[in-house]
C-alpha cells in the first residue's frame, strides 16, 4: 500500500463541525494553518455570520471577499472568507441569470430573507455552493486555486442537514438552475474529496452528540473524516496514585506529615490541608476516569482522532499555531 503523509491525502475540503462550547472555530483555524504549511494555499471559510475567524485571528470584521489573513509554519497562506448570504444570492442570480442587479433589488425588497425563511435549504444551497465553487475553482494555468478549503460549518445538531443539499432543495425545485446548482454542491460534498471532522470534548454531552451526527451523516451517505478531542489535559498523577484516590484508601495521617516533613503545613493545618488535598486529587481521579469511559466510546465511532492539548494562555495567534502543530505531528495534516 502507498504511504501516505497525512491521514487525509486526497481531501481538499474540511469540514468542522461540533457541539457549542468545544472550540469548533478554533480548531477549524488551526487545522487551516496546518494544512497550509510547507508552502500550501488554504482557504477558511465560516457561515454563521459570528465573525469567529476574525475574532481568534484578532482581525477587523471580514468583508465578503477572500483576502490573507495568516502565514502558516514553514511558509504557506491561510485565506478567509466570512459567507454572507445575501451576497452570496447576488452571485447565485449574476452566474446563472445574468440579474446581479434584479437581485439587488430583490435584497431591498427582504424577498431574499422571505425565500430563505420559507426555505431554510435554500440559505444552505447557498453558502455550500459558494464554499464548494471555491474547492473547484482553478487559475489560468488550470491548477486549482486552493490546495485546500476548510469550512467552520454549523454545530453537529445540524451538520447533516446543512450539507445534505439536495435532500433539503427536493421540494424547492424539481428542475432548473436551483436543482443544478445543488446536484453540483452534492456530488462535491459527497465525494472522497470532503472529510466532516468532529469537535469533542471528554464530557458525556459533547461526547453523544458527536456520535449521534456520525450517524446522521452516515446514513446520510456523507464522508466522515476524523474526531479532534479538544482541551485535554495530562493526568498530574501516576495512574497507581488514581487508582488509590478512587478506592478512598489515602491515609489522611501520612498524608499530614508528608506536608509537614516538606514544608506545606505546620502542625496545627497539616491535618486540614491533608483533608482538603486528598479531596482534590480524588475529583482529580473521578474526572480522569470519566474521560477514559467517554474516550472509550469515541473509539467504538472508529475514526481517527487527534488530541489536541488545553492552552494554558488561552486561545490566542500563539495558541493557534500550537494546535496546528500538534495536528501535523498526528497526522491530520
Amino acid at each position: 500500500m502507498e504511504s501516505r503523509d497525512t491521514d487525509w491525502d486526497g481531501v481538499r475540503l474540511h469540514v468542522v463541525t461540533g457541539k457549542g462550547g468545544t472550540g469548533k472555530t478554533t480548531v477549524a483555524a488551526s487545522l487551516a494553518l496546518a494544512l497550509a504549511s510547507g508552502g500550501r494555499k488554504v482557504l477558511l471559510v465560516e457561515v454563521e455570520g459570528r465573525q469567529g475567524i476574525a475574532q481568534i485571528f484578532d482581525l477587523p470584521p471580514l468583508p465578503y471577499e477572500e483576502r490573507k489573513i495568516a502565514v502558516a509554519p514553514s511558509g504557506g497562506d491561510v485565506y478567509a472568507l466570512a459567507i454572507d448570504p445575501e451576497e452570496a444570492m447576488l452571485d447565485y442570480m449574476e452566474m446563472f441569470y445574468g440579474m446581479r442587479r434584479a437581485g439587488r433589488a430583490l435584497t431591498k425588497m427582504g424577498i431574499v430573507d422571505f425565500a430563505t425563511t420559507v426555505a431554510p435549504g435554500f440559505r444552505d444551497v447557498l453558502v455550500t455552493g459558494k464554499t464548494t465553487e471555491a474547492v473547484r475553482r482553478r487559475g489560468r494555468d488550470g491548477k486549482r486555486v486552493y490546495d485546500a478549503v476548510v469550512l467552520d460549518a454549523p454545530p453537529t445538531g445540524r451538520i447533516t442537514r446543512f450539507l445534505n443539499v439536495t435532500q433539503e432543495v427536493a421540494g424547492l425545485a424539481k428542475v432548473g438552475p436551483i436543482k443544478n446548482h445543488s446536484d453540483l454542491v452534492s456530488k462535491v460534498v459527497k465525494s472522497p474529496e470532503t472529510a466532516v471532522h468532529f469537535v469533542t470534548l471528554l464530557e458525556e454531552m459533547p461526547v453523544q452528540e458527536t456520535l449521534d451526527g456520525l450517524t446522521e451523516l452516515r446514513s446520510a451517505g456523507l464522508p466522515p473524516g476524523g474526531i479532534f478531542i479538544n482541551m485535554v489535559r495530562d493526568s498530574l498523577l501516576p495512574q497507581t496514585a488514581l487508582d488509590t484516590a478512587v478506592k478512598g484508601r489515602f491515609d489522611l495521617g501520612e498524608l499530614a506529615l508528608g506536608l509537614k516533613a516538606a514544608g506545606l503545613a505546620d502542625s496545627h493545618d497539616a491535618a486540614a490541608v491533608a483533608e482538603a488535598l486528598a479531596e482534590e486529587v480524588a475529583e482529580h481521579a473521578r474526572r480522569t476516569e470519566l474521560e477514559k469511559d467517554e474516550r472509550e466510546s469515541l473509539t467504538a465511532a472508529n475514526l481517527p482522532s487527534y488530541d489536541l492539548p488545553l492552552l494554558a494562555d488561552g486561545v490566542d495567534l500563539a495558541g493557534l499555531y500550537e494546535l496546528a502543530e500538534s495536528m501535523r505531528t498526528q497526522g491530520a495534516a
